[in-house]
């Protein structure tokens, strides 16, 4: 695999841009290599620079529900840039995808729209001290929701609850209101709830897809449920990357229990840059104008988003059986590389939720961070670079999540098997 172009442009670029990528899992480093440049996409394909041609299970990181320019999100896209690219004012279209976001989540009366998920949870969050009157938040091991400040945390030393800045540039007293808690683990929570004087929300990926594929259990999200209402705290669901991906319906509708809030992102944008939150109303009240918690965004509901997002969730709609037939899919990729691994003496663990997939190098079951962690990072970089050379492209962490796109073909997907196959065969060589 000749790789000459995308290696020039990767020095090119660390002269300009930070470590050569403007978002850092991108710059290959926990699995080796030089980061492909892509040129374009086409359906279930990437293509790089180099002219070499990928199977793409990363799909942009999620929204590319329907593959790469999808021609009714590609057609709805150029006809919304021909009025504009953006005017700073509303537009029909805002209320025409906040129609359809409400009317799929029975726990959402009002929704507001952002340009990313990073923006959606800060903004949710924010909401929900302003709503409580509260500071303190609790989040969990290896839940990912964005760079901003309060949520840049790591575990703190010995019994300590409270987290700790994980990045630099991020002052303690940032995250001093952040408490951290285990993932599946209902233990833990009580004991933020104990150690602190007031807690606004528990924030939570009910499945989470930024630790590889972890889903909450029905029994710990009810349990969970039923601490917050206890302690009058809210409770937010961040399906940034599960919205639409898992169930058309949402989370709240595989596990039974409803959020007060819930962050969007991803699919709502059609590949567009865009997020959202929403819940119930008289918590979206205190939004302004119509209430005291500020929040603001020049790009905000911009009209090339919001068309490629109404596309999206329209087409969707029109189509949602072809979620159990990703799923379907998306069981047999992971069950037939489980069994090429298997067949090698390579231990795999697999999960599925809808049209996300996940496999962990690991004996045991994933329940939380601590087990993923116990994963064998080092063989999930040379499946990685060993599945590259077959013309797969997977995601370039092992904590990360895999996506099926309705372009990803059941040949596809046998192809896909049996490169892993001759991989797990190189790699137990």
């Amino acid at each position: 695999m000749n790789t000459t172009a995308s290696q020039a442009a990767f020095e090119a670029a660390q002269q300009l841009i930070p470590g050569g990528v403007n978002s850092p899992v991108r710059a290959f480093k926990s699995v080796g290599g030089t980061p492909l440049f892509i040129a374009k996409g086409e359906g279930g394909y990437l293509i790089d620079i180099d002219g070499n041609r990928y199977v793409d299970y990363v799909q942009s990181w999620g929204p590319l529900l329907f593959g790469h320019r999808d021609e009714s999100i590609e057609a709805a896209v150029i006809e919304a840039v021909r009025n504009g690219l953006s005017f700073g004012a509303p537009t029909l279209a805002e209320t025409e995808l906040a129609k359809e976001v409400v009317g799929l989540f029975d726990s959402m009366d009002k929704v507001r729209f952002v340009s990313s998920g990073t923006e959606a949870v800060m903004s949710a969050i924010r909401l929900a001290r302003g709503f409580t009157g509260r500071d303190d938040i609790i989040k969990f091991e290896g839940c990912y929701h964005g760079h901003s400040d309060a949520l840049l945390v790591q575990a703190g030393s010995g019994a300590a609850t409270f987290g700790n800045p994980s990045s630099p540039g991020v002052p303690a007293d940032f995250t001093k209101h952040t408490l951290l808690a285990k993932y599946n683990d209902i233990e833990s929570v009580k004991r933020c709830f104990e150690q602190s004087s007031g807690v606004a929300c528990v924030i939570i990926e009910p499945i989470a897809g930024n630790m590889g594929l972890v889903p909450a259990t029905k029994e710990f999200l009810a349990e969970l449920r039923s601490l917050c209402d206890a302690h009058g705290a809210l409770l937010i669901y961040d399906e940034v990357m599960s919205g639409f991906r898992a169930s058309l319906y949402g989370a709240e509708s595989i596990t039974g229990t409803k959020p007060d809030l819930i962050t969007l992102g991803k699919v709502i944008g059609g590949g567009m840059p865009v997020g959202a939150f929403g819940g119930r109303r008289e918590i979206m009240a205190q939004l302004s104008p119509e209430g005291p918690v500020y929040q603001a965004g020049t790009l905000s509901g911009n009209p090339v988003a919001m068309a490629a997002g109404l596309a999206a969730i329209k087409k969707l709609k029109a189509h949602a059986p072809v979620l159990a037939t990703l799923e379907a899919r998306a069981r047999r990729l992971v069950e037939g590389m489980k069994t090429a691994a298997e067949a090698n003496g390579i231990a795999l663990h697999v999960d599925v939720r809808g049209s996300m997939f996940g496999f962990f190098f690991n004996d045991a079951p994933v329940m939380n961070f601590d087990d993923a962690l116990r994963s064998d990072t080092a063989r999930f970089a040379a499946f990685h670079r060993g599945m590259l050379e077959e013309g797969f492209y997977f995601a370039c962490s092992q904590f990360e999540t895999g996506f099926i796109s309705t372009a990803t073909t059941d040949a596809m997907i046998e192809a896909t098997i049996e490169a892993s196959a001759r991989v797990f065969g190189r790699l137990h060589g």
